[in-house]
């Protein structure tokens, strides 16, 4: 047979009433198919357990990283802080009164936030006047975090 012949052949066993049973009995079928190709109660419930267990162990590491990024900040503040502290002592020839007085001499723009309590609400030392360098006029000598808490390591934020 030539070419033309065989697809002369191939037309015909495709709209053969033969063909359009099978046709039809394969809709049936996926028609069936379509009924059951949802999930069962039991996959649903295996599905959410294994959620429910990876979100039991996800949710406790994340807010263990959030505390530990938090103490990251608090101890980059109170370094800056103790340094910007030491630097005015270092220019001016006496302690800062306060923290306000590392904003209005230029040291900071602003106070910075203590990550804990959310405020910028320092607790400060007083410096010693043995160590001061004007024993008449003492100023601060560190600052801490007013925080009551206490870190992961089981310190007080307020003795960092």
């Amino acid at each position: 047979m030539t070419r033309s012949a065989n697809q002369f052949v191939e037309t015909l066993l495709a709209t053969s009433p033969a063909a359009s049973c099978t046709s039809a009995s394969g809709e049936k079928r996926r028609s069936k198919l379509r009924l059951y190709s949802g999930f069962t109660l039991l996959e649903l419930m295996i599905v959410i357990s294994i959620m429910m267990i990876l979100m039991a162990v996800a949710v406790p590491l994340y807010q263990q990283h959030v505390i530990q990024a938090r103490e990251a900040v608090l101890r980059q503040n109170l370094f800056q802080l103790d340094s910007l502290i030491e630097q005015y002592r270092l220019d001016k020839g006496q302690s800062p009164q306060s923290l306000d007085d590392l904003v209005t001499a230029g040291y900071l723009p602003k106070l910075p936030v203590d990550p804990m309590t959310l405020k910028a609400d320092w607790t400060t030392d007083p410096e010693d006047p043995n160590n001061a360098v004007d024993p008449q006029q003492t100023g601060i000598a560190r600052a801490h975090s007013s925080s009551a808490g206490t870190a992961l390591n089981g310190e007080a934020y307020s003795t960092w």
